[in-house]
């Protein structure tokens, strides 16, 4: 199956993301960079408005080539029987490792998708995990598995050896990247998502920069005040990436807000693009309390983005929403526990595995949006390694799909 960047077309509605007016934009420059984008520059922060489509518009450049999945909800394989995968990595001579965090484990694959070996077990000792919940591998193959539950990263040798463990107490990490000179950039949660949130004139930012040791050398990232706390919380939720030159990368999945930061944290553009839906929150969240109970609203806002990715030309992949989900699309995750055990339950027709709500935007290593593949699964993740892009559909097909890259 081959699709060619370009060849998806859609007609949307003009929609600037609010973003754009907060108050620290003091000033601006306003220029036209092509027909395809007009750029402002902000307190020396390049500003890409992307116009539909992009600027190779039917000009295709870019292409992508299914080669194989990896794993299937429907497998008699134990090996590929993943339970709600979360996370992947790709070593430096291309094996692949995929955290299967339902089942507590790291599996590995060779680069021709073919089952090398698995490592860990439900527990909390050495080499054993709770739900582990993010993954990545340095140079010289040591594999670097965060637990949130147990509030650690467990490093394994290339041999999948137990090497050491690193304590997360204090920031209460769920996502992570390694950096070359050692350092890390990293996601927390807490009481609003974001860290430092509990004190609201401290400004909390939503990244941080972490040294060898875990101690934070910077946090950036600026979230969008909402109004109130949970809706503030929900609407910031962000993904991030980083490139071979240790470039950082975030989109968010409730706004329109694609941007780059250097190593250092220096925010380098933020990107938007016309949608076709609006971002304005739909409902806000809200918390009731009486006597006997408290009751949760979650907050409605349409969904923007659902992952990105960089490729060693340091271009930037961002899986984008065409649409809003139909309701015979929705899937939904029950958790029950007993004895400490927790189990999770899958809600909605999983057998629908095609759609076509979902995109791939490529945006050039300035901001502009340069095209568009159309999608037809469901996509919860997306990773890079050199030629090769990987998609997650975790609780539809519960597989990842790897596709191969190639330039016209």
């Amino acid at each position: 199956m081959r699709i060619k960047a370009g060849s998806f077309r859609a007609f949307y509605p003009l929609i600037i993301g609010f973003i754009f007016c907060s108050p620290f934009i003091l000033e601006s420059v306003l220029c036209r960079a092509s027909s395809a984008q007009k750029v402002e520059m902000v307190d020396g922060v390049r500003i890409v408005h992307n116009k539909k489509g992009g600027e190779w518009g039917n000009n295709q450049r870019i292409s992508i080539e299914l080669i194989r999945t990896i794993g299937d909800v429907n497998t008699a394989d134990e090996n590929l029987a993943f339970d709600s995968p979360l996370d992947m990595a790709v070593d430096d001579t291309g094996n692949i490792y995929i955290l299967d965090s339902g089942n507590h484990r790291v599996q590995k694959f060779s680069p021709e998708g073919e089952y090398v070996a698995a490592f860990g077990r439900k527990g909390q000792g050495p080499g054993e995990f709770s739900r582990p919940i993010s993954i990545d591998v340095d140079a010289k193959g040591f594999l670097y598995v965060l637990d949130r539950d147990l509030k650690k990263i467990q490093v394994l040798t290339p041999e999948s050896e137990d090497h050491k463990v690193i304590l997360t107490t204090k920031l209460n990490l769920d996502r992570f990247r390694l950096l070359a000179p050692g350092s890390w950039v990293a996601r927390s949660y807490g009481s609003s998502g974001v860290p430092g949130a509990a004190e609201e004139k401290a400004k909390p930012k939503l990244i941080m920069l972490l040294d060898a040791d875990l101690s934070v050398i910077k946090e950036f990232g600026e979230p969008f005040d909402f109004g109130n706390e949970m809706t503030t919380t929900f609407g910031n939720s962000v993904q991030f990436e980083v490139d071979n030159l240790d470039n950082i990368y975030l989109s968010f999945a409730f706004q329109n807000r694609v941007e780059k930061y250097t190593p250092e944290g220096r925010l380098l553009w933020r990107a938007d693009r016309k949608l076709n839906y609006s971002t304005k929150v739909i409902e806000r969240g809200k918390q009731e309390i009486t006597k006997t109970s408290t009751r949760y609203t979650s907050p409605r806002m349409n969904r923007v983005s659902a992952g990105l990715a960089a490729d060693d030309k340091g271009r930037v992949w961002v899986v984008t929403y065409n649409r809003q989900f139909k309701k015979e699309e929705e899937v939904g995750r029950m958790v029950t526990g007993s004895g400490g055990v927790a189990t999770t339950k899958i809600l909605g027709n999983t057998d629908l595995q095609t759609t076509d709500m979902f995109k791939l935007e490529i945006y050039s290593p300035n901001g502009v949006l340069l095209g568009e593949i159309p999608l037809t699964q469901f996509v919860d993740m997306i990773h890079i390694w050199k030629d090769k892009l990987f998609l997650l559909d975790r609780d539809r097909g519960v597989k990842f799909y790897e596709y191969r890259i190639t330039e016209k």
